[in-house]
């Protein structure tokens, strides 16, 4: 069964984390599987990825984080993605193109159509089958991800789109919950609130139920 499940939100919504427990119960029960993440599925797209979270590069503009993560996802697509999806594998991505439209487009404020023109070039027009929406109050997932950098040796690995304003982040969580209302039947909305063991459990009832229904 072959089908790209992504898992997206604001920073500090716990989305990785959910991924990771997903992955090891598909993992237990002999699932064909290949996880992976963006912009950092491959060598290349790390390369990428330095030069988009280095906090140094506070002065780079939306366009050039849009291309940038767009290069990131056409090596990763055709490099990655593609071919587990070929082998018949069940793909977790951590963040896929709908992060492009909630960062660049609802709170940079670059065109969405020529968002899709770029993205659906760089991505070969591929698009998740399924996508887990965690959704939580911004005051919140910045807290969450401030005491994890807090754990950070080198307080310059922090990621640099932590660092800009409640603002940008209200207009992410907002362009997320956008963008879910006019794709209903491909997402799945999910309390980040709750404990990670209570959301465990939804989400994996979602995903099973997903595949199930594609057998």
């Amino acid at each position: 069964m072959n089908k790209l499940i992504t898992f997206e939100g604001i920073e500090g919504s716990g989305k990785s984390t959910q991924m990771r427990l997903v992955a090891r119960n598909l993992s237990a029960r002999n699932a064909p599987l290949l996880i992976t993440q963006e912009p950092s599925g491959t060598d290349i797209g790390r390369k990428i990825g330095a030069i988009l979270f280095d906090r140094g590069h506070h002065q780079m503009c939306a366009e050039t984080e849009l291309f940038l993560f767009c290069a990131a996802r056409a090596q990763h697509v055709r490099e990655i993605i593609m071919p587990a999806l070929l082998q018949n594998k069940i793909v977790l991505c951590d963040r896929y193109s709908d992060a492009t439209y909630a960062y660049q487009g609802a709170a940079r404020g670059l065109n969405s159509e020529f968002i899709k023109a770029i993205n659906d070039y760089s991505s070969l027009g591929l698009k998740p089958d399924l996508t887990l929406l965690f959704d939580l109050p911004v005051e919140i997932g910045l807290k969450r991800a401030g005491d994890r950098d807090n754990l950070l040796k080198d307080a310059s690995l922090s990621d640099r789109f932590e660092k800009e304003s409640i603002n940008f982040h209200n207009k992410v969580r907002q362009g997320y919950l956008d963008i879910l209302k006019s794709e209903p039947a491909r997402f799945r909305l999910i309390d980040a609130t709750r404990d990670a063991e209570t959301i465990q459990q939804e989400v994996f009832r979602h995903i099973t139920e997903f595949i199930g229904q594609h057998d």
